[in-house]
């Protein structure tokens, strides 16, 4: 099975269905112990009360993390209006109610100012980091911040429904670095009815769909038996969006060991970041240099 005492080599992505109460990296722990796996990530955190697709990567998986950071992610969420708390959701104090309620119309008035490239502040409990401690950690002290605002692209921000007076019901679709909160938040104060998030899912994150995750109890069931390795998605799965260019067999031994190595003509122009694949397996991705790839990252399958 290929284990030593640091962990087992086991490689691929997990795409976890995270429930409610957990933080993610709790759930990434109990992953990696459940496959009892060498290395493991996570690509996007979501809050402990929130729900939904989070990709685990195990091994060889983790070199492909940060080719998702740009990927764009969808979420379902409800905002309650009529009071802000603490943490822009429904797990904090409150610390301000409006009478006010907004109307549907008013609603999807301004739903377009929240989309495109925008400026964003994050939550007050937030993983931002404030001369090297985490915001989180100061707010649990009692601390406000003057946060800076930062770049945010938002591709769609769509009113689903409004259940009541009281709630409403949205889908939201941003870039990397994206806080629903900050959203429900802005969107109570723009309204002037004060709001927050009262629950999130999130529904996928690039090419990984929340129909196509397991559950946390799927896991514990499987958990350090040999059936658990048939709950991975390949590795090259996250590398979708990048073209992809086969290696020659001299070119795939010269990209084993991290130099440059000729590939097949596709569909890539010079100086494109690709994937390369050579006996049906991902072997490095790099920038595309006159018939050669220069690797950055180089996959030990």
């Amino acid at each position: 099975m290929g284990r030593n005492r640091k962990g087992r080599e086991v490689s691929g992505w997990l795409l976890v269905d995270k429930p409610a109460g957990i933080t993610s990296t709790s759930v990434v722990n109990k992953i990696r112990w459940a496959f009892e796996a060498k290395k493991a990530g996570h690509a996007g955190t979501l809050d402990p009360d929130a729900t939904g697709m989070l990709p685990v990567a195990l091994g060889e998986a983790t070199k492909t993390i940060a080719y998702l950071g740009e990927a764009l992610k969808g979420y379902d969420f409800r905002a309650c209006w009529g009071s802000a708390t603490t943490t822009d959701d429904a797990a904090g104090d409150v610390i301000a109610t409006s009478p006010l309620r907004p109307t549907e119309a008013a609603i999807r008035a301004a739903l377009p100012q929240f989309i495109g490239d925008i400026r964003q502040v994050p939550p007050q409990f937030s993983a931002v980091k404030i001369d090297g401690e985490r915001a989180y950690d100061i707010a649990r002290g009692g601390e406000t911040m003057d946060l800076a605002a930062r770049d945010l692209h938002v591709d769609a921000l769509e009113l689903v429904g409004m259940p009541d007076a009281d709630h409403a019901d949205l889908h939201f679709v941003c870039g990397s670095g994206g806080y629903v909160r900050s959203i429900a938040r802005d969107l109570g104060q723009v309204l002037g009815c004060l709001g927050h998030v009262l629950y999130l899912r999130r529904t996928w994150v690039g090419p990984f769909d929340i129909e196509d995750a397991v559950s946390m109890d799927q896991v514990e069931a499987l958990a350090r038996t040999p059936e658990i390795d048939a709950l991975l998605k390949p590795v090259a799965l996250a590398l979708g969006e990048l073209p992809m260019l086969c290696a020659t067999d001299a070119g795939a031994a010269r990209l084993k060991n991290g130099n440059p190595g000729q590939v097949l003509p596709g569909a890539a122009s010079y100086g494109d970041l690709v994937w390369v694949s050579y006996a049906g397996q991902p072997l490095a991705i790099g920038r595309l240099r006159a018939g050669e790839v220069h690797p950055e990252r180089v996959f030990n399958l």
